[in-house]
C-alpha cells in the first residue's frame, strides 16, 4: 500500500486570522541576512503601536528548539524524515503561536516558514516541490504568509557572511545550495502577488526601505 501525503486545498487560507493580523515570512538562502531583515521591520512596526511577534522556523517554540538542534546539529536524518520533521515543527508553531497572534491582530514576523522546506526539502534534497508543500500546508491548515520576502544571494556569497561552525544544511554542498536558490526564484515567479524579491547584496537599509514600503499598504488593510 503507497503512502500518500493527505489532500488540502493549496491556497486556502485562515480569512478570520488574515483579517485581524498581518503574517509577514522572509526567505533566502544561509547568510543572506533574513534574521537582521526580521529585527529591523519589527522594530518599525511596533514604532507604528502595533503589536508584532518575531519567531522562526524551527526554533520558534520549545519542541522547535529541540527539533532545531536535532536537525541542524545532530546526526544524519533521511530526507523524508527529515521533511517530516520540518512539517511537525511547522504545525505546532502555527496552532500556538502563529495563528493566536494572528485573531488577536497582532503582526507575525518569521524567519522562514513553509517555502524553505518546499526549497530546501523538495527542492535541494530533490524529493518534489508539490509533496513538500502539500505536507505542509496540510500541517498548517493551509495558512501562507500575506507577504513573503526573498532574500536572493549567490550561495557562495552567503558562505562568506557565515560565521561558527557550519551546521547540516550548510555543509550541503553547493550543488544543493544552488538547487534551493533556483527552487526558491521559481516560486516567487510563480507566485509574484506575495513575493518580494530582493538583492541581498545590497545594502541593509536598502533593503529594509524596500520591505517597508511593501508591508505599509498591507499593515492599511488590517485592523489595528
Amino acid at each position: 500500500m503507497t503512502a500518500t501525503v493527505p489532500e488540502e486545498p493549496v491556497r486556502r487560507t485562515d480569512a478570520d486570522a488574515e483579517a485581524r493580523g498581518l503574517f509577514v515570512s522572509f526567505e533566502g538562502g544561509d547568510g543572506a541576512g533574513k534574521s537582521t531583515q526580521v529585527g529591523r521591520l519589527g522594530e518599525w512596526v511596533r514604532g507604528l503601536g502595533r503589536e508584532v511577534v518575531l519567531t522562526r522556523e524551527p526554533g520558534g517554540t520549545d519542541l522547535g528548539l529541540a527539533l532545531r538542534d536535532a536537525l541542524l546539529h545532530g546526526d544524519h536524518v533521511d530526507p523524508r524524515a527529515e521533511a517530516l520533521l520540518y512539517a511537525a515543527d511547522r504545525a505546532h508553531h502555527v496552532a500556538s503561536v502563529v495563528r493566536p497572534a494572528l485573531e488577536r491582530g497582532a503582526v507575525v514576523i518569521t524567519d522562514r516558514y513553509l517555502d524553505s522546506s518546499v526549497a530546501y526539502q523538495g527542492g535541494g534534497r530533490d524529493l518534489g516541490a508539490d509533496e513538500v508543500e502539500k505536507l505542509s500546508l496540510w500541517a498548517t491548515h493551509g495558512l501562507l504568509p500575506r507577504l513573503t520576502v526573498l532574500l536572493d544571494l549567490d550561495p557562495e556569497s552567503g558562505r562568506t557572511r557565515l560565521t561558527g561552525d557550519p551546521d547540516r544544511l550548510e555543509r550541503a554542498g553547493s550543488a544543493f545550495h544552488r538547487r534551493t536558490r533556483e527552487a526558491f526564484l521559481a516560486r516567487a515567479a510563480a507566485d509574484p502577488g506575495r513575493w518580494l524579491v530582493l538583492d541581498a547584496s545590497r545594502g541593509v537599509e536598502d533593503l529594509a526601505a524596500d520591505v517597508r514600503a511593501r508591508v505599509a499598504p498591507l499593515l492599511a488593510e488590517v485592523s489595528a
